[in-house]
């Protein structure tokens, strides 16, 4: 039984490829002629699936034949699948020479898209300058939507705790650091606490986003209370105003250029680093455009080597 069904598996192609040429030429003879087959081989074909099907296909005038009501049924199942089948090399040739073109929709937050990924969409690009690049400014939260419902092939960013139904792959890792404007008291102690920074009002982005919490949580642990003075997104505009004076701030090292006029204090030993990785639906199937650049962002190799 087991060795006929693997039998019936393997021939049924080539059956249905025989029938469906019968069918539509109206003659085995022609269709031998446009298969490269001899008559008796594709005859052959046709017998032996009436025989594994249990039905008569064609009734025979000569050399014409002409589809049963069975036989019409089955060709008109079995067509689609032929005519897939036999284009499959063609389209597959011409879906590879596609795969330098289309887009990729990505998720990402301001401060993602403005220091993390800028060098990594510059090397995709000069690679591959006929794909397009959207990138979605979002929350976390309003990122991780868009994946479950499709709309972007996948989110960069960090992502403290992974949900269940999520894949998080890192990429790259930076310290947090204390910002004040130049001359602040802070800038000149020589060895900083928590409990020096929490003296300061501090500049935060808002409630709903990561930094915020991240604050929060660590002061809550040691018991000390601080004065919040401003809530503002985006660290640009949160810098401009520490560099007025206005309060001081916790943000991540990639977010500082060096052309700024602030005093900035690692704080990587109060403050827990954030890792910025790639984050895709579980069982999500990149399309090859976006397995390109994903393959990128996590291999620095490939986007320090791509060509200029």
């Amino acid at each position: 039984m087991g060795d006929s069904g693997q039998r019936y598996k393997q021939n049924r192609f080539p059956q249905l490829r025989g029938f469906c040429y019968a069918a539509a030429t109206g003659s085995i003879s022609n269709a031998a002629r446009r298969m490269g087959l001899s008559q008796p081989s594709v005859s052959q074909q046709i017998q032996t699936l009436e025989s594994e099907l249990g039905v008569k296909l064609f009734t025979r005038h000569g050399s014409k034949i002409q589809l049963t009501h069975d036989g019409e049924l089955l060709f008109e199942m079995a067509l689609p699948l032929v005519e897939q089948l036999e284009q499959l090399g063609e389209q597959f040739k011409q879906r590879r020479s596609e795969v330098d073109e289309g887009r990729i929709e990505i998720a990402a937050g301001w401060s993602t898209i403005l220091y993390v990924l800028p060098k990594y969409v510059e090397a995709f690009r000069r690679k591959h300058p006929k794909i397009e690049l959207r990138l979605h400014n979002v929350t976390g939260l309003e990122g991780l939507e868009q994946l479950r419902t499709g709309l972007v092939d996948f989110a960069v960013g960090p992502l403290p705790n992974v949900p269940a139904d999520i894949e998080f792959h890192p990429m790259v890792t930076y310290e947090a650091v204390v910002i004040t404007c130049q001359g602040h008291p802070l800038a000149r102690r020589k060895k900083l606490t928590l409990e020096d920074i929490s003296r300061y009002p501090l500049i935060l982005p808002p409630r709903n986003l990561s930094t915020w919490g991240l604050v929060d949580s660590t002061f809550k642990k040691h018991g000390l209370a601080y004065q919040v003075a401003m809530e503002v997104g985006g660290w640009e505009v949160i810098k401009k105003y520490v560099e007025l004076g206005l309060g001081i701030s916790i943000i991540m090292s990639i977010g500082i250029t060096g052309e700024e006029k602030l005093a900035v204090i690692p704080a990587g030993e109060f403050f827990p680093n954030r890792t910025y990785g790639v984050v895709q639906r579980k069982g999500r199937i990149f399309t090859p455009q976006a397995k390109r650049f994903v393959s990128m962002v996590l291999n620095p190799a490939l986007t320090e080597n791509a060509p200029a």
